[in-house]
């Protein structure tokens, strides 16, 4: 067996684990609206949106129109189940290269667009980790445990060896999965070349003769990837898009020497409060995700066309601040304040990254918008990491003294650059089974629950994504989690929602679970103007739906487990309009 034949082989073997009785199957056909649907009425595990409308809204107006803000990388606003519900700057006359309301941005009618200038958008960027390595690699790359370090450099120093492994990981992930998509891309072009077809069929894949073993393999991962995305043409689309995404992640977003931040923003980058940059074109050169997560919020209710958003009664602001790669924390920074100041009450950021670059600078608009009574919505993450152990920005845990003097005081020791082997004892020398020792046993992650005190927002809610079904997969096996800093779940698998060039697709992630929680949001505020944030937050998490069962998933250790729902979120359930606007009608 050939060298590339044991890698393929070994990527499909991964591919089928990846496919396992722990993930969600996609082989299925759901209602388009089914996170809108009641779990008893219809049999699918939404957030009984249609149920309050029809039993506890008919006889009521909203009161108040709401401004959500989709802080994400671009809105296609000329989309038909969009266009009546965006906001418009009433202040700003369009078009005419003048700040009319003199807000500090020209011609800004729906929002605004923080990467981009009059020289075009920036589309891609690196991962926060490279742009972190392009700073400390000259510093450190020669540095080892025992060089002279003051405090500071010595915190430097094991941040820089955590991101050099990391990197390490992440390109190797990345080189070896664009290998496998490489090795099936040149399969089904090759069959849609010989039927003179532009997409091939499953038939004609079967039809193929292979050239050699390698694509044998192939065949046998296409068939699979078919059955379990539910369709040929399902499992095609996810490879091209694959294919897109892990060629970019390569070119630009590990890519250390990429860097076109200077060029095409044209910001001073070192000064995070800086504001008066970027351009009006809040589309962008791709707005698939932030259009999704708009139509999930507030698809037009009124037409019989696509889907229904959550909310009624809601405008959205499109502010572009994510290219393809990690977002920067002063343009998040910007694109709060941006929100704040014109006017949103709720803000959605689907986004995260799992390093900071100047987190003060969001915090400090995080704190703005706490004072200005604006409710923030978060997307926990699409890793199945534990973010009770694992950081994952941004968060509403502020950079704070108390933070500081807490990490000092709970500091892990500095692991040495090399440990020599233990000599083994005397009753070993014939190659023995030494003694077993306690210190093999794999010991109990324990998190300490004190830090989720230390001072946070209190107008933020961090959201997990669940799937349709009440069973033990009803926690989406992408999704992040965490006891302590994840507060709800809400539907994001396989959401049907609004995108580019007046289409509706699926797509699945905490992203597309944090806006049906944004649009909760804008529907009580829209009912119930007068609640403050933090009185919203609380609504949202008392009237979940609660899951007494367990579910499973794959924990930190990479175990298979089954727990209850109360062990990976503060709230224990998935959120549920008909419950939190009858909560709601009791605040006074």
């Amino acid at each position: 067996m050939n060298a590339n034949l044991k890698k393929l082989t070994f990527l499909v073997f991964i591919f089928c684990i990846s496919l396992s009785a722990f993930a969600q199957n996609k082989n299925v056909q759901l209602p388009a609206n089914w996170f809108n649907l009641d779990l008893l009425e219809n049999g699918y595990f939404g957030i009984s949106t249609e149920k309050a409308y029809r039993e506890l809204l008919k006889e009521k107006k909203p009161k108040q129109n709401i401004i959500v803000a989709v802080i994400d990388g671009g809105v296609d606003t000329n989309h038909p189940d969009l266009q009546r519900i965006l906001w418009t700057n009433k202040k700003e006359i369009p078009g005419n290269g003048i700040d009319d309301d003199g807000n500090g941005y020209i011609d800004d009618i729906h929002g605004w667009n923080f990467i981009g200038s009059k020289k075009g958008n920036l589309e891609f960027d690196n991962l926060e980790l490279v742009r972190l390595l392009r700073i400390y690699r000259p510093k450190y790359q020669s540095t080892t445990n025992l060089t002279p370090l003051d405090s500071t450099q010595k915190e430097e120093f094991r941040l820089y060896k955590k991101m050099v492994g990391d990197f390490g990981k992440k390109y190797e992930d990345a080189s070896n999965t664009f290998a496998f998509l490489i090795a099936i891309n040149k399969v089904l072009d090759s069959v849609a070349k010989i039927n003179k077809k532009e997409m091939p069929t499953l038939e004609d894949i079967d039809r193929y003769k292979a050239d050699d073993d390698t694509e044998e393999q192939v065949k046998t991962i296409i068939r699979k990837g078919s059955k379990e995305d539910g369709g040929f043409d399902k499992f095609y689309k996810s490879i091209k898009e694959g294919y897109k995404q892990y060629d970019a992640m390569l070119k630009y977003n590990l890519n250390p020497k990429y860097d076109m931040r200077a060029e095409l923003v044209g910001d001073d980058y070192s000064n995070s409060y800086q504001k008066d940059y970027g351009n009006n074109d809040v589309k962008g050169p791709d707005a698939f995700h932030g259009t999704h997560v708009s139509g999930i919020i507030g698809a037009d209710r009124t037409n019989s066309i696509g889907i229904s958003g959550v909310a009624n009664n809601v405008s959205i602001m499109a502010i572009r601040v994510v290219p393809t790669g990690d977002e920067r924390d002063k343009d998040v920074a910007n694109g709060i304040r941006y929100a704040v100041d014109n006017g949103a009450k709720v803000i959605n950021m689907s986004f995260g990254k799992s390093y900071k670059w100047d987190k003060k600078a969001v915090d400090s608009a995080v704190k703005y918008a706490e004072s200005k009574g604006v409710l923030l919505i978060h997307a926990a993450g699409n890793d199945n990491q534990n973010n009770d152990l694992e950081e994952n920005y941004p968060n509403k845990f502020f950079d704070s003294k108390e933070a500081e003097v807490y990490k000092e005081a709970n500091k892990k020791p500095a692991k040495p650059d090399f440990t020599p082997p233990r000599p083994m004892g005397q009753n070993n020398g014939m190659g023995m089974r030494p003694p077993f020792e306690r210190s093999a046993l794999v010991k109990p992650i324990v998190i300490d629950s004190a830090k989720f005190a230390l001072p946070h927002a209190s107008n933020w809610i961090e959201v997990g994504a669940s799937a349709y079904k009440d069973d033990d997969n009803l926690k989406a096996d992408f999704s992040n989690y965490g006891k302590y800093s994840v507060d709800v779940f809400a539907p994001g698998f396989l959401i049907k929602s609004t995108v580019p060039d007046n289409k509706y697709e699926e797509a699945d992630g905490t992203s597309m679970a944090s806006p049906v929680v944004a649009g909760l949001a804008g529907l009580i505020l829209s009912y119930y103007p007068q609640l403050k944030p933090a009185q919203v937050r609380e609504i949202i998490m008392k009237s979940v739906s609660k899951v007494a069962h367990k579910v499973k998933y794959k924990n930190e250790k990479g175990e298979n487990v089954r727990v209850l729902f109360s062990e990976i979120c503060v709230s224990g359930g998935i959120v549920n309009a008909y419950n939190a606007l009858k909560l709601a009608e009791t605040y006074k």
